[in-house]
This record gives structure tokens, C-alpha cells and sequence, in this order.
């Protein structure tokens, strides 16, 4: 069942490398290869959502949770899996609501500046993966660079903290103030 794992959890970090580098075509290039991203990518989307769930729940079987949670190098692997697929489940939603229109605008950066974070966070997922099963990559030394030792726990700074919620409250102050300029 490990091997099983190991396997599945591959389709989800391809899927959403995939999807990542079609948002940036859709979104900063014109032309055929562009339509074609921003159509193919909903589906591939969907997709890489099946594999995750399909990836966190193989996971949640073979390791006890008990287990799992008393090691820091896996309680960040999981906390990364989870917000790559938070991050990567709003970009579906966003992208199944607003179709070709999320492309348009200002919004693209919105889809850009996701998908980047997205691809870092499930970057840190698969490299703390494979620090549990004893296959190091170079990528563990830019999260070092970063402050963040990957064998201890993560903890998010206070100033990442203060930066998300200002960006929270400006894209809150945003929508409100398109939202009267439509009515």
C-alpha cells in the first residue's frame, strides 16, 4: 500500500504543474496555445483534485494519524498537501464559475499570483515527501533559505501573517468597491 502512495501521489504534483504552467500561458501569452490552455484547464483541474483526494487518502491509510502528527517532517507534509489543495480546489472553483472571463483583466493576475503560490506549496509537499522516504532534493536548501528548516515545525512568521490578512482586506475592499461600481 505504500508503494501505492508513492504512486498516486505523483498525478496530483503533474496535474497541478500542468495546470500551473497552462494558467501562466493562458494568462501572459495570446494566440492558439493560449485558447488551448485556458479550455483544457478546467478539466485538468477537476483532475488534479480527484488524484489529491485520491493521494491524501491512500496516505491517511497506511500511516496512522497517531503516528504521523508526532513527526514534524510529516505534520508539514501534510499541512502542505492540504493547502496545495485548498489553493488548487479555489483555482477549480474559480475557474468553473468565471470560465473564459477569469482570464480577462485583472483577474488573470489573480489565477497567476494562485497558481504560483499554489506550485510553491505543493513544491514543499513533494520535497517533505521525499524527505520521508529518504530522497532529499536540492529544493529543501531554497526552503532553508526561505527560514524554514524542513525538520522542524513549521511556523508561519508573524509578518507572513500580517501580510496575508492585508491581502485579505484589500482584496475584500476590492470586491466590495467593484461590486457598487456594477450596480
Amino acid at each position: 500500500m505504500t508503494g501505492m502512495h508513492h504512486m498516486l501521489v505523483h498525478f496530483p504534483l503533474g496535474f497541478w504543474a500542468l495546470a500551473t504552467l497552462m494558467i501562466l500561458i493562458g494568462a501572459l501569452l495570446p494566440g492558439r496555445l493560449a485558447e488551448l490552455s485556458r479550455a483544457a484547464l478546467l478539466p485538468l483541474l477537476v483532475l488534479s483534485l480527484l488524484a489529491a483526494l485520491a493521494a491524501i487518502v491512500t496516505g491517511f491509510m497506511i500511516w496512522p494519524l497517531e503516528a504521523s502528527t508526532h513527526s514534524p517532517l510529516t505534520r508539514n507534509h501534510i499541512l502542505m498537501s492540504f493547502w496545495s489543495l485548498g489553493i488548487y480546489s479555489m483555482l477549480t472553483v474559480l475557474v468553473w464559475r468565471a470560465k473564459q472571463a477569469v482570464f480577462d483583466g485583472a483577474r488573470r493576475w489573480v489565477l497567476v499570483l494562485l497558481a504560483l503560490i499554489g506550485g510553491l506549496f505543493f513544491a514543499a509537499a513533494g520535497t517533505l515527501g521525499g524527505h520521508l522516504v529518504g530522497a532529499s532534493t536540492l529544493f529543501s536548501e531554497v526552503l532553508g533559505l526561505m527560514g524554514w528548516e524542513v525538520y522542524s515545525t513549521f511556523y508561519s512568521p508573524l509578518w507572513v501573517t500580517a501580510v496575508m490578512v492585508l491581502i485579505g482586506i484589500l482584496c475584500a475592499v476590492l470586491g466590495l468597491r467593484r461590486r457598487r461600481a456594477a450596480l
